[in-house]
């Protein structure tokens, strides 16, 4: 299977690039052809310019949005893997969303009427958040960020959520909280699902 790893994180030493790790073993375990879109190693512009709108508008794109879109166009399956920060996606992940997810290539509106255009694709999501999970469902965060991000994004899409993985208290993850983590990606990346 086609596989596209779309991530985000500047530090090479972070936990998030450590969880990047068990998902390229565990996909060339299952011997995915893989692809690895590392914004910040890119240097990924994320700014949603006029320019980027007006040429939405009238059909056309930059040539960096054409990769990645190209990118995704060939992909059968997603991993998007960032940190939460200040509740939401880094600023450099939300940028790739604006600039890439554009209309007329991850949705449509047909006689007034949404349609999400990327369907047929599966995704996993991997997050780490600072928070426990008991904080989070205490502020109403839980709900929030599957609302803003699996409801508003992806699903509005068209993708298929195999997974949504929320690592909490990750700046006080031990060693046994890693290998957990790291297990439960092993154990959803060898699913049926994922080796059709």
């Amino acid at each position: 299977m086609r596989h596209l790893i779309i991530y985000a994180h500047p530090n090479e030493n972070s936990l998030n690039n450590s969880l990047l790790q068990t998902v390229i073993e565990s996909l060339e375990k299952e011997n995915h052809e893989i692809q690895i879109r590392d914004l910040n190693k890119m240097g990924f512009d994320p700014v949603f310019s006029l320019e980027d709108m007006q040429g939405q508008f009238a059909g056309k794109i930059s040539d960096d949005v054409k990769t990645e879109q190209d990118y995704i166009s060939r992909a059968e399956q997603i991993t998007f893997i960032y940190p939460i920060w200040w509740t939401g996606m880094p600023a450099i992940m939300k940028g790739y969303i604006d600039r890439v997810f554009s209309y007329g290539f991850a949705y449509r509106y047909d006689q007034g009427i949404q349609k999400g255009l990327l369907k047929g694709k599966k995704a996993v999501i991997i997050n780490t958040h600072g928070k426990s999970h008991e904080e989070y469902e205490r502020m109403g965060m839980d709900k929030a960020l599957t609302l803003t991000s699996d409801n508003g994004i992806f699903l509005y899409s068209g993708f298929e959520i195999i997974q949504h993985f929320f690592f909490d208290r990750a700046d006080k993850a031990t060693p046994e909280d890693l290998e957990i983590w790291k297990e439960q990606i092993r154990n959803t990346y060898s699913q049926p699902v994922f080796n059709l």
